[in-house]
């Protein structure tokens, strides 16, 4: 199966390397803001004429927002606006006008509703002390060295890494990985490369191909799987808020740099915030590393998962629970089983926003009409069942799951949970799939086992 894959390593540069990549990574963010400010002003012109009464004929020519087209414009310009750009890789301008035209793309699909995306605004210029240095190379020299701790990268040169490259190595080396292109980027205090590698890799199945799984996500627990299992929230930005604010109220009280004035920060200000970065880094390297343990856990055992389609970005409007919620990272979970289901040939099956699985009954199907957030313990008033809230919701999740299976081969079942059919229902509940899974019809839909679907919840598990 050939698929895309990345592989990151830490670099160890040198002061001159990164004075090097930073120049490289300051040459996009010129390209990028050149070409950004020369698609405004064309805007702007044709709409000046528009409002001057002007024929469509006679307005002044639209400038094409496609990679290719702003290429052949930089290269018709960059004589007069960069006079040194043989200074650095044609790779590194290519970065700003990908950039660039990839935003306007998105910009210009969410504007026309071709997009799922929301609140996408037209690109903004690229400031060299708010930015985050990047430069990507797709064409020249890009290998990783046979001693494994250095790579090279096109005018860059050779790079050391922290770790060893041996994952990637042996690949290259047998012949079942293709570099397409390497990205430098700098994240917090230290620089990474990506290398994004079309890998052949072998078909794989789960260790239990027929078991079907329920993921409840949830704050004060992570994860609740349907079989009773239970992962609990670590809570990494919970656990460093002391020193993150501790490290705050310290860089408040130094000399804080100030451009306006061209006041330079202290070296102490200089310190604090160095460590403040590394504290922010650690949590995210932290949380990166748990969602990255489970979800390959989950696509290593069991052939079927099925999911929430949570509303993460309509849960973060609540205040008290934000901040929870971000630290949990809901949507990274669901984006790595994602592709990680296509690597180990599993069945993802995500339930709709719009489905009541904590407040339908797992045993009968009764659907309440309202579910308390502070109600942790679910009491079903028809039959009389007393479950935990969460480990309710992840049985229904994982009776969603055979209610398609059933659906698709055309037997009456109780979806593996005992309910019967003459449950009231008042329509379809759609089951969003992924590519390449099964599901109940053609319209990927199958009927609920009660009651109105509910909208979103923003419960605290």
């Amino acid at each position: 199966m050939r698929t895309m894959q990345a592989y990151r390593f830490a670099l160890a540069l040198t002061p001159a390397q990164e004075r090097a990549v930073l120049t490289h990574a300051g040459a996009a963010r010129v390209a990028f803001n050149w070409a950004l400010a020369r698609v405004r002003a064309v805007m702007d012109q044709r709409a000046a004429e528009l409002s001057y009464g002007m024929a469509d004929e006679n307005l002044t020519p639209t400038l094409e927002w496609s990679l290719p087209a702003l290429r052949r414009a930089w290269n018709l310009a960059k004589e007069q606006v960069a006079p040194w750009w043989r200074e650095c890789s044609k790779e590194a301008y290519n970065t700003g006008l990908d950039a660039l035209a990839r935003a306007l793309k998105n910009w210009s699909d969410a504007r026309a509703g071709r997009s799922a995306r929301r609140g996408v605004g037209f690109p903004r210029f690229k400031a060299r002390h708010r930015s985050v240095p990047v430069v990507r190379f797709s064409t020249g020299a890009i290998r990783v060295e046979p001693d494994r701790h250095h790579v090279v990268l096109p005018r860059l040169g050779r790079l050391k890494t922290y770790e060893s490259t041996r994952k990637l190595s042996r690949r290259v080396e047998s012949g079942t990985a293709r570099i397409l292109s390497a990205t430098v980027r700098r994240d917090g205090l230290r620089w990474h490369v990506a290398f994004c590698v079309e890998v052949d890799r072998s078909e794989r199945r789960p260790t239990r191909p027929a078991a079907v799984v329920g993921v409840d996500l949830g704050i004060t627990r992570l994860v609740v799987l349907s079989n009773g299992r239970v992962l609990p929230n670590p809570r990494h930005l919970d656990g460093a808020l002391r020193k993150l604010r501790r490290l705050g109220r310290a860089s408040a009280r130094r000399t804080t740099p100030n451009r306006r004035r061209g006041q330079p920060p202290s070296k102490r200000w200089l310190r604090t915030h160095a460590a403040l970065v590394r504290t922010h880094q650690r949590v995210t390297s932290l949380r990166r590393d748990n969602l990255h343990k489970i979800s390959t856990n989950l696509t290593r055992e069991f052939g079927t998962i099925v999911v929430e389609d949570l509303n993460v970005t309509g849960m973060l409007r609540n205040r008290r629970l934000a901040r929870h919620i971000s630290d949990a990272g809901f949507g990274e979970l669901r984006r790595q089983l994602r592709y990680k289901a296509d690597w180990h040939g599993n069945r993802l099956v995500v339930a709709d926003r719009w489905y009541p699985s904590s407040k339908t009954c797992s045993a009968c199907g009764a659907v309440k009409a309202k579910l308390a957030l502070s109600e942790r313990i679910y009491t079903c008033i028809s039959c009389g069942l007393t479950l935990d809230r969460d480990l309710n919701a992840a049985r229904n999740l994982a009776a969603l799951a055979g209610g398609v299976s059933d659906a698709r081969s055309g037997r009456e079942s109780s979806n593996g949970r005992g309910a019967d059919r003459k449950t009231r229902r008042s329509g379809p509940v759609a089951v969003k799939r992924q590519p390449g899974t099964a599901s109940a019809d053609q319209t990927g839909t199958v009927p609920p086992r009660g009651g109105t679907p509910i909208g979103v919840r923003t419960r605290e598990h």
